[in-house]
């Protein structure tokens, strides 16, 4: 007696785990396989596959956020690195080949369907303000090709005209940065403070 064909209802852009498979079928390695094979997931990397969405453009590949959700398997993340530095308005202009991830789960480099990630263990908040964000650009300085005192000095500067909070910068430094950063950042912004 033949074995109904397993059919499960996939989501475009999803990004699902092998184990994700387990609810429709008993082996679910080989449910992936095939559903790669008949053209209906895409494997990212070992364990790891995206039902392609497409566009009139063709396939769009899933968002950083969708990869990292099924790999981290829906633990804290939070990606960070100069595109988020850069938009502060501080003066970086770093470039990074691979979005900066921080997680509780994995560190390292890792790849998937082709695109790169660097992957940390560090304290982060769970949704992290504008004023988080420039305390870890300062704590990344040197990654950044910036100088903390330079980095710093800007940001006193952009507190003075109203654009980051002074008191969350405080908070933040205080809870995410290192005791150099929490007096550095201390001083200029008692220095700027009218």
């Amino acid at each position: 007696m033949k074995t109904p064909t397993i059919h499960p209802a996939l989501e475009p852009g999803r990004v699902y785990r092998t184990r994700d498979f387990a609810e429709w079928t008993a082996n679910a390695p080989r449910l992936a396989d095939r559903l790669v094979r008949e053209g209906k997931l895409r494997k990212l990397a070992q364990g790891l596959f995206v039902h392609p969405a497409k566009s009139r453009f063709g396939i769009v590949p899933p968002s950083d956020e969708e990869i990292l959700r099924a790999f981290l398997g829906g633990d804290p993340f939070v990606i960070t690195g100069p595109d988020r530095w850069n938009s502060l308005g501080l003066g970086s202009t770093a470039v990074f080949a691979a979005p900066l991830v921080y997680n509780t789960k994995r560190t390292g480099k890792f790849e998937f369907g082709g695109r790169p990630f660097i992957l940390r263990r560090p304290k982060f908040p769970a949704t992290p303000s504008r004023e988080w964000y420039a305390i870890d650009l300062i704590e990344n300085a040197d990654q950044a090709g910036a100088s903390r005192t330079d980095l710093v000095e800007e940001l006193a500067r952009a507190t003075a005209r109203g654009e980051f909070d002074r008191e969350a910068l405080g908070e933040m430094a205080a809870k995410y940065g290192t005791k150099e950063t929490q007096r550095m950042v201390e001083s200029a912004l008692t220095v700027g403070r009218s």
